[in-house]
């Protein structure tokens, strides 16, 4: 089991101790501040003790809202008015998070676990449900008062990644976040992170589960000069 150090931020040149050395492979999202719903992504690969970049930089989309402290693999210092990540607040979680499982539409093969999903799956975003934050097949929707399809009527969720955010499953803390499809180009999220489908394709062709990959989304004030 990845033992994961709780630091306090005191120098960004600490920074790269939160990252495992299990984690060979590392998506980095970086955005000017809190409130932009504009970031760009990179992605890193770890040899020894040296991190690589694999591509170059990939416009995403967050949040419409930006971003938002949230219950990820670490704990952060900062500062008291910046926001913390709630239900509905329409923020993207900022910190470091597990990529769990890919998902989708159609069958495929990663070197990834994989869920294919229909029009029975769903996200559960009804704070009061014991299955907060789960997926889950449920041919009854009517039980929960608020949920999420997981195959919808557009792309947007035609291949996307499971980010390990609110792992407890904490109620208002933050539920169903993933990186999927955009919309269109510089179109916020509900607090995801979306991007154009080929670019999301190429991330997951490269992606392995046996590298421990993680993501690491921050405001560019908090990131280490080992990842500029």
């Amino acid at each position: 089991m990845m033992k994961y150090l709780l630091i306090f931020l005191i120098s960004l040149e600490l920074y790269a101790s939160i990252i495992p050395f299990e984690t060979k492979q590392l998506l980095l999202v970086s955005s000017t501040d809190f409130n932009t719903s504009v970031a760009n992504m990179q992605a890193f690969e770890r040899s020894d003790e040296k991190w690589e970049k694999v591509f170059k930089p990939i416009q995403v989309n967050l949040g419409r809202t930006g971003l938002a402290w949230g219950k990820g693999l670490v704990s952060f210092t900062h500062q008291k008015e910046e926001p913390l990540k709630k239900e509905g607040d329409g923020k993207s979680p900022a910190g470091l998070f597990s990529l769990d499982f890919f998902f989708g539409y159609e069958s495929a093969n990663f070197r990834f676990p994989y869920l294919k999903v229909d029009e029975q799956t769903l996200c559960i975003d009804d704070i009061h449900s014991p299955y907060y934050n789960q997926i889950l097949e449920q041919t009854n929707p009517l039980a929960f008062k608020s949920f999420e399809y997981m195959k919808r009527d557009d792309e947007q969720y035609k291949l996307g990644i499971s980010v390990g955010h609110n792992k407890s499953n904490q109620q208002m803390q933050g539920s169903c976040i993933f990186i999927h499809i955009q919309r269109e180009q510089k179109s916020p999220t509900a607090g995801c992170t979306s991007l154009r489908e080929k670019d999301l394709l190429h991330i997951m062709q490269w992606l392995d589960k046996d590298k421990h990959p993680l993501l690491l989304q921050l405001p560019q004030v908090y990131l280490d000069k080992e990842f500029k």
